[in-house]
C-alpha cells in the first residue's frame, strides 16, 4: 500500500500544535515591557490625531523603532507589536480580530487579561489578547460608541450601543463596577437572516415556520419570549421578513439591531440624556410618536417597562400584525410580567381590565430557549384562548418536549404538533392565508368541537441532536 506523505517522512499530524495560538504574553516575555510599548506608541497616535490621508503603514513602523530603540526585538515581537498598534489605528484594539470572526457570537471584557467568548453556545477564556489597563478599555468602548453620539464616563458610567455592523455593546464602569470596566458585546451572525437556517440548526421545524409565517401574513399581534441570550432578537427579525414590502413598517429599538429587507422601513431608536445635552427620548416616548406616523407594522425590539401599555394599546386600535419582544422564561410568565411592566406605569386601572386588555390584543405567544447544551429551541408556540376564571388562559399549538441528555451532553427531545385547531386558524383563514390548511383540516374534519390538549398529530419532526 502507497504511504501518506507523513509516513513517508515520519512525520506527526498533531492538530494541536497547528491550531495552537500563541498569547501576547508568550510572545513577549517581559509583561511590563510589552505593555510599555503598547501604552507608548498609543498614547503618541492620540496626541498626534493622525489624519487619515498618512500613510499609516510607515508612520506605525517609524514609531516602533523610535520606542524600540535600543532594544533587540525578534520579527515575531515584532511583528507582533505592529499587528497590536495597527489593531488599535484600524480597528477597535485588541478585540478587532474576535469582532471579525464570525463563529464568535458573544464577547464579554470583565478585566483588561480576563476575555470571554462564546462559540456555538459554549463559553471559553481567551487568553490569546488581553488589554494594557482599564484606560485602555474605556477607551476602545469610546470609540466604538463615539460616532452614535453616545459617550461613557463617570457621569455616566452606563452605555447600551451597537456597533456599525448591528452587533450591541453594553459597558458599564466604575462607580458602578467595582471590579472595574466590564464591557458585553452580542454579536449577530449575518448567515442567521432567514427562516431556512433556523429550520437547518434545528431551532424549529419546516411546520412551526409555516405556522409563524401564516400568522405574521395574517396580520396577527406576537410575542416572542425567553431569557438572556436564547435568541429572541433573531427570531424578531426572521419573522419580521415574512411581512410584505408593500407596507409600512417602523422598528423602534433603545439601539437599532433589526435588519429588515423590506425597502419602506423606519427605524427609530432612543435617545439618553447626554446626547448633545437634550432630553432623554424612551421606548414609550417613540411608540406613541410613531402611532401618527401611519404605520401598517409597528415592531418594538424589547418592551421593558412603562411603554407596555402603549404597544398594547396599539396593537387594541387598528395596528394589528405588530411584533414584540420581551424576557420572560415561557408563555406564562410573559404575560405575567406583561402585567407588571404596565401596572409599573401607575395607571390607575383594576387588574381584570388590564388582563382583558392583554388578552384581546395578542394572539401568539413564542418562547424562545437557550438549553443546557448551549443550542437555542422554539420550545413553545402558544395562543390565548380567553379566560380561565380570572386567568388568561394559554393553549399550546407547538411545544419542543425534552427526554434527558444523550451520551454527548446534548438535549435530546422533540418536536411536537398538538392534535388541535388553534382558534387562530379562523382568524388565519379570514385573511386569505391558506398555507397551514393541511396542518388543520384533517383534525377539523375529525369533530366539530376544538379537543383539548393530548394527543400529538405530529411527531419529532426534527429530533434536538441536529
Amino acid at each position: 500500500m502507497k504511504k501518506s506523505w507523513l509516513e513517508e517522512f515520519s512525520l506527526e499530524n498533531d492538530s494541536k500544535v497547528e491550531n495552537y495560538v500563541k498569547t501576547d504574553y508568550e510572545v513577549f516575555e517581559d509583561k511590563n515591557l510589552l505593555d510599555e510599548f503598547r501604552n507608548t506608541i498609543i498614547q503618541e497616535l492620540i496626541d498626534k490625531n493622525i489624519r487619515n490621508d498618512e500613510n499609516l503603514h510607515q508612520y506605525i513602523n517609524e514609531e516602533i523603532n523610535r520606542v524600540t530603540d535600543g532594544y533587540d526585538l525578534s520579527n515575531e515581537e515584532r511583528n507582533h507589536l505592529f499587528n497590536l498598534i495597527e489593531n488599535e489605528v484600524n480597528g477597535y484594539g485588541p478585540i478587532t480580530e474576535l469582532l471579525d470572526d464570525k463563529n464568535i457570537t458573544e464577547i464579554m471584557i470583565n478585566a483588561p487579561d480576563e476575555i470571554y467568548i462564546e462559540v456555538d453556545g459554549v463559553i471559553t477564556r481567551d487568553k490569546t489578547i488581553s488589554f494594557i489597563n482599564d484606560d485602555h478599555i474605556i477607551r476602545t468602548v469610546q470609540r466604538i460608541i463615539q460616532p452614535l453620539g453616545r459617550t461613557i464616563d463617570s457621569a455616566n458610567p452606563m452605555v447600551d450601543s451597537r456597533l456599525p455592523d448591528g452587533s450591541r455593546i453594553n459597558a458599564i464602569i466604575p462607580p458602578l463596577s467595582v471590579k472595574g470596566p466590564v464591557v458585553t458585546i452580542r454579536k449577530f451572525k449575518d448567515d442567521i437572516d432567514n427562516v431556512d437556517t433556523l429550520i437547518g440548526n434545528g431551532t424549529m421545524t419546516p411546520y412551526m415556520a409555516r405556522f409563524l409565517d401564516a400568522c405574521v401574513k395574517a396580520r396577527l399581534n406576537i410575542l416572542v419570549c425567553g431569557g438572556t441570550g436564547s435568541g429572541k432578537t433573531t427570531l424578531l427579525n426572521v419573522l419580521s421578513n415574512f411581512i410584505s414590502n408593500e407596507e409600512r413598517i417602523i422598528t423602534i429599538e433603545d439601539a437599532v439591531e433589526l435588519r429588515l429587507k423590506q425597502e419602506h422601513v423606519i427605524s427609530l431608536e432612543t435617545r439618553n440624556t447626554n446626547y448633545e445635552q437634550g432630553n432623554e427620548v424612551t421606548i414609550r416616548d417613540l411608540v406613541r410618536n410613531s402611532l401618527r406616523m401611519r404605520p401598517d407594522r409597528i415592531i418594538v425590539g424589547e418592551v421593558r417597562g412603562k411603554e407596555a401599555f402603549d404597544m398594547l394599546q396599539a396593537m387594541n386600535t387598528g395596528h394589528d400584525g405588530s411584533l414584540t419582544t420581551l424576557h420572560a422564561n415561557g408563555c406564562h410568565d410573559a404575560l405575567n410580567r406583561l402585567e407588571t411592566m404596565i401596572l409599573m406605569g401607575e395607571l390607575e386601572l383594576p387588574i381584570k381590565a388590564i388582563r382583558e386588555y392583554i388578552e384581546s390584543a395578542i394572539d401568539i405567544v413564542v418562547s424562545v430557549e437557550r438549553l443546557s447544551d448551549g443550542k437555542r429551541k422554539v420550545t413553545s408556540i402558544s395562543e390565548i384562548v380567553g379566560f380561565d376564571g380570572d386567568t388568561i388562559e394559554l393553549k399550546e399549538i407547538f411545544s419542543f418536549l425534552k427526554h434527558g441528555l444523550t451520551e454527548n451532553g446534548e438535549v435530546n427531545g422533540e418536536f411536537i404538533l398538538y392534535d388541535y385547531v388553534p382558534k387562530v386558524y379562523e382568524k388565519i383563514k379570514n385573511r386569505g392565508v391558506d398555507t397551514v390548511d393541511d396542518m388543520f383540516i384533517n383534525v377539523q374534519k375529525k369533530t366539530k368541537t376544538v379537543p383539548k390538549k393530548g394527543t400529538t398529530q405530529i411527531k419529532d419532526q426534527k429530533k434536538s441532536k441536529k
